[in-house]
C-alpha cells in the first residue's frame, strides 16, 4: 500500500511540473511578443520624430502638400490675386539712370550726333565732340574766305543749298553767317562776352562751351545778302526773316530761339539762328508752334 501511495504522489508531482511547465511557457511567449510590439511603437515614434527634424531640409513630396479647400485659400493658381505680390519680380529703381557728364558737369545729350539731338544748356555735347561729315554748302556769305565757320554736316548743306534757292525764287537773298563753331572757337567766344557784359547776361545770348549747337554742325545764323542787321535783333523786322518764319520748315529748318519762348528755350529771340532737325519733325514742330524743349518735355530752361 506505501508503494501505491508513492506512484500516485510521483504522478501527483509530475503533473504539477507539467502545468507549471506550461504556465511559464505561455506566460513567456506572451512577454516577448509584448515586447516586440513595444518595440515597433517605439522605432515607429522616432520615425516621426526623425522625419520632424529634418522636414526643413528636404524637400516635401506631392503628397504632403494639403489639398485645396473650396474658401478662398483653394483658389486656383491660375487665377489672378485680388491683392498684389508682396514681392513683385521687377522692382523700379528709386534713383534715375545715371548719365554721363562733360568736363563742366553739364549732363551729355543722349545721341548726341543725331539731327533731331536737344543741344541746349541743360544738354551737352560729349567733350570729344566733333562732327566727321563737314562740308562746305554751296551758298553766299558775307565773307569769302572758306574756314570752319563756313562748313555744315552733309545733310544740313544741302538741305541749306535747298533754301536758299527757294528763297531766291520768291526774290529773298539770304546769305551766311555763322555755321559751324568748334569747342575752341566757342571758348573763346563765350569768354570775350563774358569780359564784355559779365557772366549772366552773357548767357541770355552765347552758349557756353559744350552747348553751342554751333557745335553740332546743324546750326547757322543768316542774314540778308548785304549782311545788314546780321546776328542782330534789327533782322526780325526784315523780309528776310519773315520768309524764313514762313518757308524755312519745308527744309527741315526751325527758328530755333522764336519770340515769346525765352524761359523756354533760355535764349532771347534769335531770327537769323536756324537749326536743321529735318522736314518731318521740322514741319510738325511748325505747325504746333513749339520747340525743341517742348518737343521732348524738358523742364523750361532758366536764364
Amino acid at each position: 500500500m506505501s508503494r501505491g501511495m508513492s506512484r500516485k504522489k510521483k504522478r501527483a508531482r509530475a503533473l504539477l511540473l507539467f502545468v507549471v511547465v506550461c504556465i511559464v511557457a505561455i506566460g513567456g511567449y506572451q512577454w516577448i511578443s509584448n515586447s516586440d510590439t513595444f518595440a515597433e511603437t517605439d522605432n515607429s515614434g522616432s520615425n516621426t520624430v526623425d522625419a520632424g527634424t529634418n522636414g526643413g531640409q528636404a524637400s516635401p513630396s506631392p503628397s504632403d502638400s494639403p489639398a485645396p479647400s473650396d474658401g478662398n485659400g483653394g483658389m486656383d493658381a491660375g487665377q489672378p490675386s485680388d491683392s498684389p505680390s508682396a514681392d513683385p519680380s521687377e522692382t523700379p529703381s528709386a534713383t534715375p539712370e545715371h548719365r554721363e557728364v562733360n568736363a563742366d558737369g553739364i549732363p551729355v545729350a543722349a545721341q548726341a550726333d543725331s539731327i533731331t539731338a536737344l543741344i541746349n544748356k541743360e544738354n551737352s555735347l560729349p567733350d570729344d565732340f566733333d562732327p566727321t561729315d563737314l562740308v562746305y554748302p554751296d551758298v553766299p556769305f558775307i565773307f569769302k574766305e572758306k574756314i570752319e565757320k563756313r562748313m555744315m554736316r552733309k545733310e544740313a548743306a544741302g538741305a541749306l543749298e535747298k533754301l536758299f534757292a527757294g528763297a531766291e525764287k520768291d526774290g529773298i537773298h539770304l546769305a551766311g553767317v555763322s555755321a559751324y563753331r568748334s569747342y575752341k572757337t566757342q571758348r573763346t567766344l563765350f569768354d570775350n562776352y563774358v569780359k564784355k557784359d559779365g557772366y549772366d547776361k552773357a548767357r541770355t545770348y552765347s552758349a557756353i562751351p559744350g552747348t553751342s549747337e554751333h557745335q553740332t554742325g546743324l546750326a547757322i545764323d543768316v542774314s540778308g545778302s548785304d549782311g545788314k542787321c546780321a546776328a542782330e535783333s534789327c533782322f526780325g523786322g526784315t523780309p528776310e526773316a519773315t520768309w524764313l518764319a514762313a518757308h524755312a520748315s519745308e527744309y527741315g529748318f526751325i527758328i530755333r530761339y522764336p519770340e515769346g519762348k525765352e524761359n523756354i528755350t533760355g535764349y532771347k529771340y534769335e531770327p537769323w539762328h536756324l537749326r536743321y532737325v529735318g522736314e518731318d519733325l521740322a514741319k510738325e514742330l511748325d505747325s504746333k508752334g513749339e520747340t525743341l524743349e517742348e518737343y521732348y518735355n524738358t523742364v523750361p530752361v532758366n536764364q
